[in-house]
This record gives structure tokens, sequence and C-alpha cells, in this order.
């Protein structure tokens, strides 16, 4: 029982128990701001219609093909992606470039080991190499 304890308490489980369930959440936002918002406006902008291919089939030796279902979940699908994408994705990369420009500032590149080291080194951590700190070199 000690053995299922550690495991259910592990870093790593509870972690990911906590990324599945504020991404589930966080599904039922999106779908909700497209269903409730994105989707009223496409409609709006269309003439008070909002799309819907449901109906649109076409039949090949008896067989029905339905491909309007697919058109309405390809719509959803781009629709969702493009809300997440301006929404999450774009602001955050905006938001984690202005962290990096800032650490840039404090650290560099060793040039032989290509390993992170304060901007201020006079030696790399990882391979000893000496270096001129930034503050030290001709302009």
């Amino acid at each position: 029982m000690g053995g299922f304890k550690k495991f259910l308490l592990r870093g790593n489980i509870v972690e990911l128990a906590v990324a599945v369930i504020v991404g589930a959440t966080f599904s039922g936002l999106v779908q909700a701001l497209v269903a409730d918002l994105i989707t009223p406006l496409i409609g709006a902008v269309s003439g008070g219609r909002q799309p819907n291919f449901a109906e649109y089939s076409f039949t090949v030796n008896g067989s029905e093909f339905k491909y309007g279902d697919f058109l309405n979940h390809l719509v959803t699908f781009l629709v969702i992606a493009a809300v997440v994408y301006w929404l999450v994705v774009a602001p955050m990369t905006r938001l984690i470039g202005l962290f990096d420009r800032d650490r840039a500032a404090t650290t560099k590149e060793c040039p032989e080991c290509l390993s992170e080291i304060p901007a201020e080194a006079r030696r790399c951590a990882q391979c000893t190499s000496e270096l001129v700190p930034e503050s030290e070199k001709p302009r």
C-alpha cells in the first residue's frame, strides 16, 4: 500500500492530474467562447445566418455521403484553432519573448561548449574555458 501511495503522490502524477483538469476546463471555456460569441459574430457578419452544412450530401451507387457534417466539424475546428492561436498562443509567445529578451541581457552562450552562462563570467562552469566578460570586451 505504501508503494501505491508514493506512486499517487509523485510530482508527475499530481502535475498531470492538474494539467488534465485545467485543460478540460480551458476546453469548456474555449468552446463556450466560440459558441456564444464567435459563431454569432460570424452569423451577424454573414447576414444573420450561422453556417450549417449538415444537409449537404451526395449519392454514389446508392451510398449516401454526408460530407456536410464533416464540413461543420472542419469549420468549428478552424474557428477554435484561430481563437486559441490569437487569444492564447500569440500573446503567450509575445510574453515569453519579453522574458527571454531580458534574460538574454544577463546570459550568453559559451563559444566552446555552447552552454548558457552569466554574461560577466570569466570561465565557463561546464568546460572551464576562459572567457572575456561582456563589460571588458572592446567596442
